[in-house]
């Protein structure tokens, strides 16, 4: 099973932002960090999500996937396959369509205390846009 961690960050909202994963599976840890351009804080968390699945899907389509995000507004939406924010439907689609193609599939929303690695590799994204 893969513990998949998300989260993303603006510097203002909207303004600069960038996505960070945190993935567990088994012993080994990978921290990836994105820089996604300029948007909105909860267009970031969804862009983290939709990241995060795509990477695994990529690289370990046969697994379980556990992903959590200290969005409440992304995990609902997602939970629900369904948002009054129109400009989230995309994604949430998106993601929803991913989240089929693995054999189990669950998400959780955690707190940020508990979502701390992939916060700074979100931060770190915003400032390093390369």
């Amino acid at each position: 099973m893969i513990e998949l961690y998300t989260d993303g960050a603006c510097q203002g909202n909207p303004g600069p932002s960038g996505i960070g994963l945190y993935i567990k599976i088994n012993n080994e840890r990978i921290r990836l960090s994105e820089y996604i351009g300029h948007c909105t804080n909860h267009e970031a968390e969804f862009i983290a999500i939709l990241k995060g699945l795509e990477y695994c899907q990529q690289y370990y389509p046969n697994e379980i996937i556990s992903l959590r995000s200290d969005s409440k507004t992304a995990v609902e939406a997602i939970e629900r396959k369904f948002s009054k924010n129109e400009n989230f439907q995309p994604y949430i689609t998106r993601i929803n369509e991913l989240a089929e193609t693995f054999p189990y599939f669950f998400i959780k929303w955690i707190p940020e205390k508990l979502n701390k690695s992939a916060d700074q590799l979100a931060k770190k994204a915003i400032h390093n846009p390369l």
